[in-house]
């Protein structure tokens, strides 16, 4: 008989049964391991279809669940396929599908466990839960910094719904793994080789700026591995063979790092001049997500996976993107946009 799990990518062992057709509620509690209460006891309610192989994911909890880090949005609905990443809330707490042939007498079992766990959900559930944003801004406030990675908005030609689509919110979901689709497509290629690809940003933040991709899939820096440490040696140095071959690399800093939190489903290391000296850098998400520390310095990222290996990110690091303006130069505060890029060019006469 098949049957379908719900699998942790950070934790060995962490397997939750998803039996045929049954509503499964999981939140914050001992099957998922998750004590952080900004998710709530009630986050999800998931539902396999071990027929078709696909699990439908429903938000009910308060703060963001998203598939692949688009958010499902409250009390909607995707389908999540093998291959995409489940985070319960706040882009946290990766988990996967697997779908597998099993006994019909342990299905059997999973799904009287399911049955004796379920609880009535009482006025009082969420009294404990923390919610990210106040209640007068129910609205999420989308991270625009998405802008700052190559492919990011949908497409009709670039985008192909996964059979049974249903809904628009499912369609976009799939903006998500526009990387993996950029990294593919040789016209936007700038070079590769065995382990990696350099693609251009599609909206770059400064004369130049490239993305170093892997080509085997690995989510985001919370995947990451002691296993993959070669990997992000190799990414770094072609991202400084990039730089060398820069005609301006005489009269411009680099830096190379990840993004705290990345917008798509692919990891992908930054290499970036610092001049920022582009019409694509519109918002101050843009400037906080290259020149605080929500910007991790791949060097840093590497000596993390060596020592400990795994990448630590703060759970907080998205409220770096809310700082005051400040010029990453000689630090003076600015109050617009248009205001910081008209004073960074006294720093490119320099």
């Amino acid at each position: 008989m098949r049957a379908c799990w719900l699998v942790g990518t950070e934790e060995r062992g962490l397997r939750v049964p998803l039996p045929h057709l049954a509503a499964v509620v999981l939140g914050r509690g001992p099957r998922t391991r998750i004590a952080d209460r900004r998710c709530s006891r009630q986050q999800v309610l998931l539902k396999a279809d071990c027929n078709k192989g696909y699990v439908t994911v429903k938000q009910i909890g308060v703060n963001p669940t998203s598939v692949d880090l688009v958010d499902v949005g409250k009390d909607e609905e995707v389908k999540m396929r093998p291959g995409q990443v489940l985070h319960i809330v706040n882009k946290l707490y990766p988990f996967v599908v697997q779908f597998g042939e099993e006994s019909e007498e342990s299905v059997m079992e999973a799904e009287e466990k399911i049955q004796t766990e379920k609880r009535p959900c009482e006025d009082s559930c969420e009294n404990d839960d923390i919610e990210n944003v106040p209640k007068k801004a129910k609205k999420m406030e989308v991270v625009d910094t998405q802008s700052s990675s190559a492919d990011l908005r949908p497409s009709r030609s670039s985008v192909s719904p996964h059979e049974g689509t249903t809904s628009r919110k499912e369609h976009l979901g799939h903006w998500s793994q526009g990387l993996k689709s950029s990294m593919q497509d040789p016209k936007v290629q700038v070079y590769k080789d065995e382990k990696t690809v350099v693609i251009k940003d599609k909206y770059p933040k400064a004369r130049y700026h490239w993305l170093v991709l892997p080509w085997d899939s690995i989510s985001s820096l919370k995947s990451v591995t002691r296993e993959h440490l070669g990997l992000l040696e190799h990414m770094h140095a072609v991202g400084q063979k990039m730089i060398q071959q820069c005609p301006a690399k005489e009269s411009l800093e680099f830096r190379l790092g990840y993004h705290a939190i990345p917008s798509m489903s692919q990891l992908h290391l930054h290499v970036i001049s610092q001049d920022f000296d582009s019409p694509a850098l519109k918002t101050k998400k843009h400037w906080n997500s290259f020149t605080t520390e929500y910007f991790l310095n791949s060097e840093e990222v590497i000596e993390m996976v060596r020592s400990k290996g795994k990448v630590t990110v703060n759970d907080q690091a998205s409220e770096l993107l809310k700082l005051p303006l400040r010029c990453h130069l000689c630090k003076q505060q600015l109050s617009t946009i248009p205001q910081l890029k008209e004073h960074l060019k006294k720093h490119w006469t320099k």
